[in-house]
């Protein structure tokens, strides 16, 4: 991660993500600051090499066009990226207990075949 990198005084690049999904707090995290939502690092380091720190939402905005010219173009396929699985309506009932058991799978129903399977 970025911020091990930074109390270790390694190199990284000028500008860096760490994408995640970061809460204010998280009951069933594995240490109490987690639980808090509170994130520990070591300033020093990163403050002696002149590093900034930065937060904010990921501006998918400026994605936008690009990516949506890329799946237009059949050139990003965005089921596969994302896992989905098409399923008939007669197929549901086992598409929700898999998702509800935490499947690393989206769903999608296509109960007219409109879908190309």
């Amino acid at each position: 991660m970025v911020e091990h990198a930074l109390e270790q005084g390694l190199a990284v690049p000028d500008v860096e993500c760490d994408p995640g999904l970061y809460v204010t707090g998280d009951p069933g995290a594995v240490d109490d600051a987690a639980k808090e939502g509170s994130l520990s690092i070591r300033i020093g380091l990163g403050w002696a090499k002149s590093h900034s720190f930065t937060t904010g939402q990921c501006p998918v905005m400026r994605y936008h066009r690009g990516l949506m010219q890329m799946i237009l173009n059949d050139r990003a396929h965005i089921a596969a990226a994302v896992n989905a699985t098409v399923i008939t309506l007669d197929e549901a009932t086992v598409g929700y207990k898999d998702f509800d058991s935490g499947a690393a799978r989206k769903f999608v129903l296509n109960p007219n075949e409109l879908i190309p399977l």
